[in-house]
């Protein structure tokens, strides 16, 4: 996704935090250019109170939806019928749908069956379904996570407070697997497509979820692989290439 798409951030007030809202925005700008920021709920419980200084500080758009009837979800319609009506102005090229409510998966499907590129972001507690659904997916958690270890970690920490992520021995797996699919006679690989494949395999692949910073060193801490690296042909920077040991 280049730098310069726009997304539209959508966000459902009543299963995230106002705590993420930072975390949130921060990501995204990784991805292109914020063009929509709404949030969506019935501001008028005392519930959402706090997020009113948030909102102000962000620029956030906030929708109001009132609850109509007892134990349906308002909000929920009022995010997808603006996500089609901005589908539909041609003014985005992806969205971030903030939520960790399975209701969203039909529309991330929907969304991207129509070329929009989609970030979806939640709790720990989001249904596989919805990750499933989304080009991407974070959670929540790991962006606000202070204490990161360092990248030069010799050994991936232990991940215990996200049961549904992909586990580390699936991912070693299709690692391996996807090496011997591309790879050139001497078998090495450039690990930025490594990279690409698994977040296409597993849209909730993020090193960050196993306490690293970047690929490079998650990939060596899984001592599968040997790494070497050559100069770039435009002399700016350096290739990263792996192979199976």
């Amino acid at each position: 996704m280049a730098k310069d798409h726009r997304f539209a951030v959508l966000i459902d007030a009543d299963n995230v935090s106002d705590k993420y809202i930072k975390n949130i925005l921060d990501e995204i700008s990784n991805e292109g250019i914020t063009t929509y920021k709404r949030i969506y709920g019935d501001w008028t419980k005392p519930s959402l109170a706090s997020w009113k200084n948030v909102l102000l500080d962000h620029s956030i758009t906030p929708i109001q939806q009132y609850g109509y009837t007892t134990g349906k979800n308002a909000t929920d319609s009022a995010m997808i019928i603006d996500a089609m009506d901005i589908l539909y102005s041609g003014n985005v090229e992806g969205f971030c749908i903030v939520s960790s409510d399975s209701d969203f998966t039909r529309l991330a499907s929907r969304l991207r069956e129509s070329g929009m590129y989609v970030v979806g972001m939640g709790e720990k507690k989001t249904p596989t379904a919805f990750i499933a659904a989304c080009n991407k997916f974070k959670y929540l958690e790991i962006l606000t996570k202070n204490n990161v270890p360092s990248s030069s970690a010799s050994t991936v920490p232990a991940v215990t407070e996200i049961t549904k992520m992909t586990n580390i021995k699936t991912i070693k797996q299709t690692i391996l697997t996807i090496m011997d699919e591309i790879s050139d006679e001497d078998q090495w690989v450039n690990i930025g497509e490594i990279g690409n494949l698994l977040l296409k395999r597993y849209p909730d692949f993020d090193v960050r979820n196993y306490g690293f910073k970047k690929l490079t060193p998650f990939l060596k801490s899984l001592n599968i692989v040997d790494i070497r690296s050559n100069p770039s042909s435009d002399g700016n920077g350096r290739n990263v290439y792996v192979r199976s040991k």
